[in-house]
């Protein structure tokens, strides 16, 4: 079944821009997806009318067979959405967020009460469920605006932004449990501008910019489509000059490292070799670039003429 149906969406702004130009996008049940493009780019308007907040132009959205248009209760009892920014009361205690958030949804409050304990527990939250929400940290408000979009238990899950301003480790475990709650069966989709969280998390992606899908399909497969990388390499010992390898371009960043841009079709064996025999030992390498980020400015760059013209 699908998760989410959109058929010709599209949004006009009164005396402004058209955001949205008759988007077509299907997501299956049971996939975490991703949803990227550079600001402006039509992302969170696209997200306000599947959740309700803006009212589109034209166009259908369906989530779970349930049409917005004709049965928006049963629809958007389906959805939970996890904003950008904070909204909720933070002179409230983080329990009554959670619970009165349930309320919401006709759930009574002693079974409210069961869920918000379990998700909070969940999301490592229980032990501050009597604090006000101010006195949280912002990564422990990021993991509350998700507890209370997961009250209701919705099969549909959309992330906007999640795990932005925490650190590294925060967002490890968020990842870890966005995981769990999808493969539970919970269908995701989730925007963010931190592409290795992407590239991890999500097994399709759709690229939107001024408005329009411009590329979707398979992680994978997209991936697949990039003929080189660039790569950064660290090198055990200083380098005195740059060594000259056939087909490689090589630069010198510092005094212990180079970059190199390899196709795919070349590959790191021949460069490996190359370095070895000119007595060059490399210690580790990484992507200068996020690959994601690459195909992204990729796809964006080939849609601008054809939008100008």
């Amino acid at each position: 079944m699908h998760a989410l149906h959109i058929r010709q969406l599209s949004k006009q702004y009164l005396n402004g821009p058209r955001a949205l130009e008759h988007i077509d996008l299907t997501i299956e049940a049971g996939d975490f997806f991703a949803l990227l493009g550079p600001n402006g780019a039509g992302k969170s308007t696209l997200i306000g009318i599947i959740s309700s907040l803006l009212n589109k132009s034209g166009g259908s959205v369906e989530i779970f067979g349930h049409s917005l248009d004709q049965a928006p209760q049963a629809a958007k009892s389906l959805l939970g959405l996890v904003p950008q920014e904070f909204n909720f009361n933070v002179f409230e205690p983080v329990l009554a967020i959670v619970v009165n958030q349930a309320g919401y949804y006709g759930i009574p409050r002693r079974h409210a009460l069961i869920r918000a304990e379990a998700v909070l527990k969940q999301l490592h939250l229980w032990d501050k469920r009597h604090n006000q929400a101010r006195n949280l940290s912002g990564g422990m408000k990021r993991r509350l605006m998700i507890a209370r979009a997961l009250v209701h238990e919705p099969r549909l899950l959309i992330l906007d932004e999640p795990t932005a301003g925490v650190d590294i480790e925060i967002r490890r475990s968020m990842w870890d449990f966005l995981r769990t709650i999808n493969q539970q069966g919970t269908t995701i989709i989730l925007t963010t501008h931190y592409l290795e969280e992407a590239e991890n998390l999500c097994r399709h992606i759709a690229i939107i910019n001024q408005g329009r899908i411009v590329e979707c399909a398979p992680m994978a497969d997209l991936l697949g489509q990039l003929t080189q990388e660039t790569l950064v390499l660290n090198t055990a010992t200083a380098l005195n000059q740059i060594p000259e390898l056939n087909n490689f371009s090589l630069q010198k960043i510092t005094s212990h490292s180079l970059e190199v841009t390899v196709s795919r079709h070349q590959g790191l064996s021949a460069l490996f070799a190359g370095l070895k025999q000119a007595g060059i030992e490399v210690v580790s390498l990484r992507n200068k670039q996020n690959r994601l980020e690459q195909l992204m400015l990729d796809r964006v760059q080939q849609q601008m003429p054809e939008v100008a013209t």
